[in-house]
């Protein structure tokens, strides 16, 4: 039910706008009563702001999900897939999560002073960043600042596809995979390697 209610409020505000989250049409939209939503979150502000702290806690499963290899630039790879499978499967959520969607009158806590979920989530890819450079896959950087500029590229690529600038299927062939291979090989990683794996991550998808 709480899971229900985050993802109708979400779809409300990208949909409609902020004027549109009100009580009684978070209920109607995830097919619940009033009730439901004071007994999960007591007011709309946490409402807002557990729409937020979900999706992260949601993109982190996602990325829990993934198969870890010997192969870090590959996993990379493979949370690259994982994110965007998420952002696409959850539209509405994920432009909330980012600001996309404008929130009016509900307030989010800052970025700066409230990191819930957000670095935990990042901090999976800087730890398969920090092992592709120990083992030597690419060199130079912190993993945590590579590890942002890994994230500016895929939500970058991420909201060109929801806008369906570019298309699931041939974008990621066209664009992301080639762009994420040289995002590989500027770091350091040899051009062939760096292909193939991106390749056998993203091969298929």
């Amino acid at each position: 039910m709480r899971r229900r209610l985050v993802e109708a409020a979400a779809e409300l505000v990208a949909d409609g706008g902020a004027a549109t989250l009100t009580v009684r049409k978070v209920a109607a939209a995830a097919g619940t009563s009033t009730m439901a939503v004071y007994t999960h979150f007591g007011a709309m502000e946490a409402l807002v702001v557990a729409v937020v702290d979900e999706g992260f806690a949601m993109l982190e499963r996602a990325f829990v999900a993934v198969v870890l290899t010997d192969d870090p630039v590959r996993d990379v790879a493979s949370l690259t897939a994982a994110y965007l499978e998420f952002a696409s499967e959850y539209a509405a959520l994920y432009s909330v999560m980012f600001g996309t969607a404008p929130l009016g009158r509900f307030k989010l806590p800052s970025p700066e002073t409230d990191q819930r979920g957000r670095r935990e989530t990042l901090d999976r890819v800087a730890a398969r960043l920090e092992q592709a450079l120990a083992t030597g896959r690419l060199r130079g950087g912190r993993p945590v600042d590579i590890s942002f500029q890994w994230w500016s590229l895929i939500h970058g690529y991420a909201l060109l596809e929801a806008a369906r600038f570019v298309l699931a299927g041939p974008g990621r062939a066209r664009v992301l995979l080639p762009g994420l291979t040289a995002f590989f090989i500027g770091h350091g990683d040899e051009p062939k390697l760096a292909r193939a794996s991106v390749e056998a991550a993203l091969g298929d998808r």
